[in-house]
């Protein structure tokens, strides 16, 4: 059995997710604020250094990123209710997995931009996924 308390965890983390997910789809300008304190660590930070057609654009593929989030957060909702839960097999790979091939690509390519600020940011969410990732993998290894 799987103890509550990391079921729980993996709920309010995903939700969580979802919630910026859908902040960024329909409050797009309070996230590209989000990202100028983290980037440039000051307000205004994209309007101030980009002209108007790149902050439009930016605007828009803050709300694009957020509705993936919003489906990738669904889908982690619905493998831990399902699979994760359950116990079966490949329950705990379908978490650990895409999130571990999320965190490299993500990760790997803010680098490569310079935006240094959000690996942070990525590690301290793949902190949060693998805490309750590490303390429930001996539960996928027992006999059912």
């Amino acid at each position: 059995m799987i103890p509550r308390i990391w079921i729980r965890w993996l709920y309010a983390v995903t939700i969580a997710i979802m919630l910026l997910g859908m902040s960024m789809v329909l409050m797009p300008g309070l996230a590209r604020e989000f990202f100028s304190l983290l980037f440039y660590f000051a307000p205004g930070g994209f309007q101030a250094r980009y002209p108007v057609e790149a902050n439009e654009y930016i605007l828009f593929a803050h709300g694009v990123l957020g509705a993936v989030m919003l489906g990738w957060g669904v889908s982690i909702f619905l493998v831990i209710r399902g699979p994760f839960r359950r116990r079966d097999s490949d329950g705990w790979a379908l978490l650990a997995r895409p999130m571990l091939v999320w965190f490299a690509a993500d990760t790997g390519f803010s680098f490569y931009v310079g935006f240094w600020q959000n690996a942070i940011l990525n590690s301290v969410l793949l902190m949060l996924f693998a805490i309750p990732l590490a303390a429930t993998r001996s539960c996928f290894r027992e006999e059912k």
